[in-house]
């Protein structure tokens, strides 16, 4: 597997064509829902490659001079269980701290907790976060030295 930071639109492209087979096409979201206010200039994509085919994304943006938002965390089914999602986290993180950032913060669904436990996020609070799409909880994560 090979880990590209995707700074070109023809790689950003890798990225959307993950989102679009593996959450837009399986849950039936529309494009409007799944690509919103947040896929734009100022947002970072990790693009996981497995000879240069794109499997697994996440994007990443600030929310401001501490933290960033790592979310649209896919992986495509076939290469599920492969810990390709957490590779994917990991790369935003690592990218992150580069930049400066010293807190990761995600809004896990509901069911997916557990996925960023695993990566020592922890919830902080009690309340979901309705989306248009998913119930959601907020998760934090500390960066580190």
């Amino acid at each position: 597997m090979e880990v590209m930071r995707a700074t070109e639109e023809w790689q950003r492209a890798g990225a959307y064509y993950v989102r679009i087979q593996a959450m837009a096409k399986k849950h039936h979201i529309g494009l409007r829902q799944e690509f919103d206010d947040h896929d734009g200039d100022g947002t970072r994509y990790i693009v996981v490659l497995d000879n240069d085919f794109p499997v697994a994304t996440a994007r990443m943006y600030e929310l401001d001079k501490d933290s960033v938002m790592i979310g649209r965390v896919v992986v495509l089914p076939e290469y599920r269980g492969k810990k390709i999602g957490s590779l994917a986290v990991s790369e935003c993180e690592k990218w992150a701290k580069e930049l400066g950032f010293s807190r990761a913060v995600v809004e896990s669904r509901d069911n997916k907790t557990k996925f960023y436990e695993q990566l020592d996020y922890k919830i902080t609070g009690d309340e979901y976060i309705d989306g248009d799409t998913f119930r959601c909880i907020r998760m934090e994560k500390g960066l580190g030295e």
